[in-house]
């Protein structure tokens, strides 16, 4: 079910006498409108943790998305272009299934209208969704090039079940693309081998998923990971990146569904994140932020962190770009 902007969230301290150089996201951010606006971000919410209280996890994360949206409003603004909120998404009667129908609907809707895409999630089940907006909005052929995807996450998300979780939605969109019969191009940076039965292992390597576990992420292999990401991102035509706040270390993120007993450093991430958009450029079109459940946070910890990175995928995108 979609519910349109609460604009009340979007409160915070007005520095006086500098004009447009002192602004916020408060004071710049706008309700998106389902007709023509000036292309810009687009915060979409996906309220729902159908999928983590489906996969046995710690549920609370349908209150992530707003939660994001008070931290973020006071945060300063330096994007070059518009800002807008576009609601949330929740998960009506239980109907995950329905619910991410609806989100592909939208993100398509919202692509179609030249904006990028920063969903606010929610649990991971939110990927899914985030895929299949993409794929309706470029409708490639089956000789196209593919549609590369890049998630951060200590789960590969690769799980098999009878009915969609938050821990299977990439096995979906492997099975929507094998339908559909394009690529499947699927890159998981900060796999933890703790997190995941080695049958999961298997079925990365079985998907020709290429990964790297939260061990191999150190700042020294750098140069080895960067020559990775871009002979992975080299022959894609649009780049979805999805950002699983549990790839963190439990005392950067506490408030997660599934918090990490190591996890990936906060500065090797946002390092990582700043080169995969300097090679994806343009190409990077839809992005999203899961799992994170401020039941769970510590004194915000989480959710600042999260509008940190919603800062990081957005300032160096400008209107070419959109």
């Amino acid at each position: 079910m979609y519910k349109a902007p609460n604009m009340d969230l979007w409160i915070g301290r007005v520095d006086a006498g500098s004009g447009t150089i002192s602004l916020r996201w408060h004071q710049c951010i706008s309700p998106w409108l389902a007709k023509s606006q000036q292309p810009g971000i687009a915060l979409l919410g996906v309220a729902s943790d159908e999928g983590v209280k489906r996969n046995q996890g710690r549920i609370g994360a349908a209150a992530g998305s707003d939660e994001i949206r008070r931290l973020l409003a006071n945060q300063a603004y330096h994007l070059k272009h518009p800002a807008y909120d576009a609601g949330n998404l929740y998960c009506e009667r239980n109907d995950l299934e329905a619910l991410q129908e609806e989100q592909a609907t939208l993100v398509h809707q919202i692509l179609d209208q030249g904006h990028f895409p920063l969903l606010l999630g929610g649990g991971h089940e939110i990927a899914c969704g985030s895929f299949l907006g993409l794929v309706r909005h470029l409708n490639p052929s089956r000789t196209a090039a593919p549609i590369g995807i890049i998630n951060f996450d200590a789960h590969f998300d690769l799980r098999k079940a009878a009915v969609p979780t938050s821990g299977t939605p990439f096995l979906q969109i492997a099975k929507h693309c094998q339908a559909k019969e394009i690529p499947f191009r699927y890159f998981c940076l900060g796999v933890s081998e703790v997190a995941n039965t080695q049958m999961l292992f298997d079925q990365a390597d079985q998907l020709e998923v290429e990964y790297l576990k939260d061990e191999e992420l150190s700042s020294w292999k750098f140069p080895q990971i960067e020559e990775k990401l871009t002979k992975f991102l080299h022959p894609c035509q649009a780049i979805y990146l999805s950002i699983d706040l549990d790839v963190l270390p439990a005392e950067t993120a506490p408030g997660v569904s599934a918090p990490a007993t190591r996890g990936v450093p906060l500065p090797e991430l946002e390092y990582l994140l700043s080169f995969i958009r300097s090679v994806a450029q343009d190409r990077l079109r839809v992005a999203d932020i899961a799992e994170y459940n401020p039941q769970y946070d510590i004194d915000g910890r989480t959710a600042k962190v999260a509008a940190r990175l919603c800062h990081l995928l957005t300032r160096s995108l400008t209107r070419d770009i959109l």
